[in-house]
């Protein structure tokens, strides 16, 4: 790490799948080969006994560190720190015992979903080699992996960019060919962001047009409000009400009847989550905020398809609007 610039720290990191025993126990372990750093760069809780140590991989030492659920599976109480588990063949002592956690950013698999052993590199290295045989019906693949994956820590966030560049540049130096790829978590959030853009602009599109749609209904009842009242419309004129009085009745209307509507749609926007959380147990939030702005928008819509039917209302000749019946 101190011929690239901008990185701080590197973790490398290579993945085996081994069969693992502890007594009459039998399972699958996913063996991840790093070095002490890799706990420093991926944060992990550790629940008893020790992580790797340099000295563990300056000797070669076949120790091994559980994840949560594989000390759970594998030693099912039966065993603890200090216990010889045989994996791949070979005895590892387990030195410690971490919390499962999911590795934001990155492509290793979870390992919420499985159960890993941390074990030195150098110690896989030393007994597993670098060449991953992968067996399918009636044939066998051989192939050279050195590292499945390298971690690296700059240091400032802001020279992440920096940082994947001179590594991007490293890489293409040592590799004939481009056989790798580079996660770059800033890139990541930012195509997470263009894709919640998208999102955001699609679910507006659809509530702008709902929206329309409902204030063009609004406007309907209004007209119709206005036609059916034309003989009362024109006995308030004849005594003596002005044109904006006129106006200020049937806005008012139209608000109270947009409110009307704001109030009953946010009583379901505030009842469907509440049971989603409970039925689908996906977690839900709504906020004061968004009640406020989404009641305050119903009233606007109210005001703003409420002007036309209003002034039309307020235009009407009064001579000619108490002969309608």
């Amino acid at each position: 790490s101190e011929t690239v610039p901008y990185v701080k720290k590197t973790a490398p990191v290579k993945l085996l799948r081994k069969p693992a025993q502890f007594g009459d126990r039998n399972m699958d372990l996913r063996i991840v080969g790093t070095t002490p750093d890799w706990f420093n760069l991926v944060q992990r809780k550790v629940l008893a006994g020790r992580v790797i140590t340099q000295r563990d991989i300056d000797t070669l030492s076949r120790v091994a560190v559980l994840t949560e659920n594989g000390a759970r599976r594998l030693l099912a109480g039966q065993g603890s720190i200090g216990s010889n588990v045989r994996i791949g063949g070979a005895l590892f002592k387990i030195v410690g015992i971490v919390q499962s956690q999911e590795i934001e950013g990155a492509s290793i698999e979870s390992p919420d979903r499985g159960s890993d052993a941390y074990v030195p590199l150098s110690a896989v290295r030393a007994r597993f080699g670098d060449i991953d045989t992968i067996r399918t019906a009636g044939s066998e693949l051989r192939e050279k992996v050195e590292l499945h994956q390298i971690i690296a820590q700059t240091e400032d966030k802001e020279d992440v960019e920096q940082a994947a560049a001179a590594l991007k540049s490293m890489l293409g130096r040592f590799h004939d060919k481009e056989d790798y790829q580079m996660h770059v978590p800033l890139e990541l959030l930012r195509q997470a962001r263009a894709t919640q853009r998208t999102f955001n602009i699609v679910l507006g599109s659809i509530a702008g047009i709902s929206l329309l749609v409902g204030g063009i209904g609004i406007m309907n009842i209004m007209l119709a409000s206005v036609t059916e009242r034309t003989r009362e419309i024109g006995i308030r004129r004849a005594i003596g009400a002005k044109r904006k009085k006129i106006i200020r009745q049937f806005l008012i209307e139209t608000v109270v009847l947009s409110t009307v509507g704001g109030l009953i749609g946010i009583a379901i926007g505030f009842l469907v989550p509440n049971l989603i959380t409970r039925f689908a147990g996906m977690p839900t939030v709504v906020t004061a905020d968004s009640l406020i702005l989404a009641l305050g928008i119903s009233m606007a819509s109210g005001i703003v398809f409420g002007i036309y039917p209003a002034a039309r209302a307020s235009k009407l000749d009064p001579i000619i609007a108490l002969r309608h019946e």
